[in-house]
């Protein structure tokens, strides 16, 4: 437990964590949605806070969508249910955690995102297109983390079925069964009250074992998502200067001559990080050699 919190209080202090990030994101708006919805709610201006929270909550209808895109992003990091927000975190924490460690932290960065916005996308052309729920477009809306913390959970257990996690009363469960039983539970949730949220779940969770299939034969569907948090984080991050160094060599003549070094050390490390991580990826972790485990070891234990 200290190791989780100490984890969430250094979330942006240190490189490569953003799993712990997004969790801290929707803590935070869940927060100060809580914080103002008591004076709101005892002042009687409870309509402010419909108001705020309808600003973050993606709907149904195109007609609204059209005059507020932006909730297409914003419903996966909104909750205001302390049991939708706890498990959801909790099984993104638990299922990211695996991702992170065998594919890096980037991979499930983009998994959570691409499950988000697939599974906001999914329900809007489901609600609109399927005539059983057109009549239910005008107060249909949705928020929560479920579609890309779904989308996480199966990435995980397609990319490593038999990796085991123990639960209370079972003992250790193999976590592609744990995956096949939310995905079973929704699907028999998409005839119920919350039909629209299970939709998004199956899609999340269709999107997650897409992503690890593609990764696995060197497609990365991830990198344009990658390319614009890069984009985005160049405005608030500052970018570390590159390191000059010289060193000489012999020339053909016998004569010493300098040549230029731009690269720095951490650039080079971290391209042989990047190709054992697309390895694992390849051919498994069992594929790489003990050198390889060791240089893998070493850099999760400095980040």
């Amino acid at each position: 437990m200290n190791s989780i919190l100490d984890e969430l209080k250094h979330a942006f202090q240190r490189p490569n964590n953003g799993l712990m990030q997004i969790i801290v994101i929707n803590l935070i708006i869940f927060l100060v949605l809580l914080l103002i919805w008591v004076p709101l709610t005892i002042s009687t201006e409870s309509n402010i806070y419909s108001v705020i929270v309808d600003q973050l909550t993606l709907p149904a209808s195109l007609g609204k969508l059209i005059y507020q895109p932006w909730t297409l992003v914003t419903y996966f990091f909104t909750h205001e249910d302390f049991l939708h927000i706890l498990f959801n975190m909790l099984f993104l924490y638990w299922f990211g955690k695996i991702i992170q460690e065998f594919l890096g932290d980037e991979k499930v960065v983009n998994l959570y995102i691409l499950g988000g916005l697939v599974g906001g996308v999914f329900y809007i052309l489901i609600y609109n297109l399927i005539p059983y729920f057109q009549n239910q477009i005008s107060s249909s809306e949705m928020l929560g983390a479920s579609a890309g913390v779904y989308a996480v959970v199966v990435g995980a257990a397609t990319f490593m079925p038999n990796y085991s996690i123990p639960l209370i009363l079972l003992g250790p469960v193999r976590i592609k069964y744990i995956a096949l039983f939310f995905v079973i539970m929704s699907y028999v949730g998409t005839a119920g009250s919350n039909a629209g949220g299970n939709l998004a779940h199956l899609a999340g969770a269709g999107l997650g074992f897409l992503f690890i299939k593609q990764l696995q034969r060197g497609n990365d569907l991830g990198r344009p998502v990658t390319q614009f948090l890069t984009f985005a984080k160049s405005f608030f991050v500052r970018q570390p200067k590159v390191k000059v160094s010289y060193r000489r060599s012999k020339s053909s003549n016998g004569h010493s001559k300098v040549s230029k070094v731009t690269k720095t050390t951490y650039e080079t490390k971290q391209e042989e990080i990047d190709a054992i991580l697309d390895k694992i990826s390849d051919s498994g972790y069992d594929s790489l050699t003990r050198e390889e485990k060791k240089k893998l070891f070493d850099a999760s234990k400095k980040e």
